[in-house]
């Protein structure tokens, strides 16, 4: 284990970075923020607010009540960072600006406050995403602002509030793992320059949307269920806990390829995962730990957002398995045409 603490990995990563010392200070509001969150979870069941709400997000998805606490205490932290000038979230139908001209604060976060929290109720494992992004310079600030390809990310995180609270982080120079010691409340670092094998024998997918999947899902799926006696020639194992942080952080851990493609459930969609505070902070976290991320068509962080709660196909993990997916999609739609 290393001794480094994230506010000491911070003040040397961050030094020689533009807006450096502005941007660890955001950091840390996540920081302070998550364990705040992490605190309340662990008591969720004795507090009641497990309770599902009948009011609906933006997505059209029930809320849970620990959904608009984690929002208002994520909202608030990075309002009073005074380094942030909007935000978007999962919970808010439209951006939140906070400052609206010139680039007195030079970030935009975009997050998703509860990942998965359909676990709550059975005490699984949940997280939050986050997406750092630079602010205009110039002009008025609005949703537009957000509007940024995710290779434009300055740092990407997530917290996993599992049997231990974890904060994964990048900020262009390889992706870090830290472990809050509770008994401090600080995150020290405990897996440094995180590498995923570009090799994997296991994937994560909802194998109950197997009937609205495309053809080169189906055909990779098939491939890896037939094992050793398979094309593939060896044994996959399976992996889904209905949270991305959860399968993403496996990922990052031990290897995998994690899929939430595209299908024919509901056709208007593109894909079921949000781009800017899902897709894109979770591709930028796995590509700089040397994995992968694709929607099978394209790399997710070159995707031009249209629309602050976009939805696109998910594909990423180790390099070898999502350059076979990506092969699959590509031979499939030649033969389509």
């Amino acid at each position: 284990m290393n001794n480094k603490s994230l506010e000491s990995y911070l003040e040397t990563a961050c030094a020689s970075l533009s807006y450096g010392e502005a941007l660890a200070k955001l950091v840390l509001a996540a920081a302070k923020a998550s364990i705040e969150l992490a605190h309340l979870l662990a008591k969720s069941n004795l507090t009641g607010d497990t309770e599902k709400l009948s009011n609906k997000n933006v997505q059209g998805e029930y809320q849970m009540r620990l959904d608009v606490i984690s929002n208002d205490i994520f909202v608030k932290a990075f309002k009073a960072s005074n380094v942030v000038a909007g935000i978007v979230s999962e919970e808010l139908e439209d951006a939140v600006i906070f400052n609206i001209e010139g680039n007195q604060y030079p970030f935009l976060v975009a997050f998703d406050p509860l990942d998965g929290s359909s676990n709550i109720a059975v005490n699984g494992i949940v997280g939050s995403i986050f997406s750092i992004l630079p602010a205009p310079i110039h002009g008025a600030i609005d949703a537009q602002a957000f509007l940024q390809a995710g290779k434009s990310q300055l740092a990407a995180l997530y917290v996993i509030y599992g049997p231990a609270t974890m904060l994964v982080i990048s900020i262009g120079n390889g992706t870090q793992a830290f472990t809050l010691d509770a008994a401090t409340n600080t995150f020290y670092l405990t897996q440094a320059n995180i590498n995923i094998s570009p090799q994997t024998s296991e994937f994560a997918i909802n194998a109950s949307n197997e009937r609205f999947w495309e053809k080169p899902i189906i055909r990779y799926i098939a491939e890896c269920l037939d094992g050793k006696a398979g094309l593939r020639a060896r044994d996959f194992n399976m992996r889904w806990t209905a949270s991305m942080v959860a399968d993403v952080h496996r990922i990052l851990m031990r290897g995998g390829v994690f899929l939430y493609p595209k299908d024919n459930k509901q056709p208007t969609k593109a894909g079921r995962l949000r781009l800017l505070y899902e897709a894109n902070p979770m591709s930028m976290l796995v590509e700089q730990a040397h994995g992968k991320s694709s929607t099978g068509r394209m790399r997710i962080l070159d995707i031009q957002p249209t629309e602050i709660h976009e939805r696109v196909a998910v594909i990423l993990g180790s390099e070898q398995e999502v350059s076979l997916i990506a092969q699959y999609h590509q031979l499939y739609d030649q033969q389509k045409g």
